[in-house]
């Protein structure tokens, strides 16, 4: 059981360490609030997928648009971050 022991400490390490990084980028984010530099933008590619007759699908392109995004680790305020934006700069709908 000593195996249990360890994983359990583990988890509750990792979570704790998880909680405290979420709650530093949250205060660094109300820093940039305040300086007018937390929120940036990224031109994102939409393309619409579209099930046809025959197990067929139609790929169209949407068009581009600009997407609001945090600057922080995690996504804040209902904003993706902006490095998971700018590297996920295609969004798929169906």
């Amino acid at each position: 059981m000593i195996w249990a022991e360890r994983l359990s400490k583990i988890l509750i390490a990792t979570t704790l360490l998880l909680v405290v990084v979420y709650a530093c980028d949250f205060v660094v984010l109300r820093f940039r609030v305040g300086r007018g530099t937390a929120f940036g933008t990224v031109e994102v590619d939409q393309f619409l997928a579209t099930s046809l007759k025959g197990n067929k699908t139609e790929y169209d392109v949407v068009g581009t648009i600009q997407v609001t995004c945090s600057r922080s680790l995690f996504p804040q305020q209902g904003n993706p971050a902006c490095w998971w934006v700018e590297r996920h700069k295609a969004q798929w709908q169906q």
